[in-house]
């Protein structure tokens, strides 16, 4: 359990390193989507990150938050030179180019860990470093695809990108950071570092492992809206308020279904058979109607806070102003704009906010080298 009384709510806001990573040093070749994302997380933990970035594409936003920013030319020898002299003392190194294009520069893993046998070598891809594959181009839809996590996402009519958080952030950034994070902590102890291949459609098939069991012990079956989880059961789902809003609701243990069955007025005999498939579609259709007899704002009064399993669905805009959002600090204000704050929290060692900085290569690697 979280030690609520030392455990910090806010991240802190510097120029200066904070968390448990400080004194990581991590070189980022800046790419999109989930590399960029990963090296946030790590930034937000403390680490010094450093970004090479070309000319004209320096990385913005809040995924870019926490960094030092170098423009470099690959190309270059001189360029070249700088960045093997700056990895020559790095802990780790994230790229996600497709496969060869570190090799093609000078600075695939043969050359960089002979030179530093420690560091830790990130590649983030969709496909993963080798596999038929490998060379294609494609975008976390893609990626999800071929796992079977896409094809279990939506309703009935067709499958629905759940936007791109299953492939580039879920299967990809969190696999790259918890991949690199590992090897770092085993690097030392064995004084040796390692390639971590970190690729979407190895995460995202990861991440659907509970659903590969369910289908082992009989109760999944191919099909949307079919299933507990999916939209098929009456008590876990999304409904329609009268004001045209939306509600979630969980309640798939019998306590949390029994409160439900009170709050909501559900008194047919009907609802008994809570766990029978057969009973979905047609108490689904009694739900329906039921949410659309008062407003989002009326149920959340009548709900939220109780053992339900309740939330009202909010757009972003209306989550940075959520009671529960807003006690928590989830949403901060960083350079004007409102971004999450970084998580999880740690009691002793708070995350930090950065702002990006640019920096200049041999300066860096003489700090680095020194």
């Amino acid at each position: 359990m979280q030690d609520t009384a030392t455990a910090s709510k806010k991240p802190q806001t510097s120029g200066r390193a904070s968390g448990p990573l400080a004194g990581i040093r991590i070189v980022e070749f800046a790419g999109i989507g989930p590399g960029p994302f990963g090296a946030m997380l790590l930034a937000d933990m403390g680490a010094e990150v450093i970004t090479l970035s070309r000319a004209g594409q320096t990385p913005r936003g809040a995924a870019a938050r926490g960094r030092k920013i170098v423009v470099v030319d690959l190309k270059d020898k001189a360029s070249l030179d700088g960045v093997l002299a700056l990895l020559d003392n790095a802990d780790a190194l994230i790229e996600g180019y497709r496969p060869g294009v570190m090799e093609r520069l000078g600075l695939g893993p043969d050359v960089v860990l002979g030179r530093n046998p420690r560091l830790v070598y990130g590649r983030m891809t969709g496909w993963g470093q080798s596999g038929p594959l490998a060379q294609a181009a494609g975008h976390d839809i893609n990626y999800i695809s071929i796992t079977g996590a896409l094809a279990a996402i939506g309703p009935a009519e067709r499958p629905v990108p759940p936007l791109n958080l299953v492939g580039d952030f879920g299967g990809g950034s969190m696999y790259l950071v918890v991949g690199m994070l590992a090897a770092l902590l085993e690097a030392k102890s064995s004084g040796k570092g390692q390639v971590v291949d970190a690729a979407m459609c190895d995460g995202a098939a990861s991440l659907i492992t509970m659903f590969f069991d369910m289908t082992a012990a009989g109760r999944w079956q191919e099909g949307r809206e079919s299933n507990m989880l999916d939209g098929g059961a009456h008590f876990y789902g999304v409904y329609e308020c009268k004001d045209g809003h939306f509600v979630s609701i969980g309640s798939i243990e019998p306590q949390f279904y029994k409160l439900l069955r009170e709050l909501a007025g559900l008194t047919d005999p009907q609802y008994d058979g809570q766990m029978d498939p057969k009973n979905w579609p047609v108490l689904k259709e009694k739900l329906t109607a039921v949410f659309k007899t008062r407003t989002r704002d009326e149920w959340c009064k009548l709900m939220e806070g109780t053992d339900v399993c309740f939330a009202p669905v909010l757009t972003m805009a209306e989550a940075t102003q959520h009671p529960h959002m807003v006690a928590r600090e989830v949403f901060i204000k960083h350079e004007g704009h409102t971004q999450p704050a970084p998580a999880p929290r740690f009691s002793r060692t708070p995350s930090s906010v950065r702002t990006p900085l640019q920096a200049d290569l041999a300066g860096l690697a003489k700090e680095w080298g020194g």
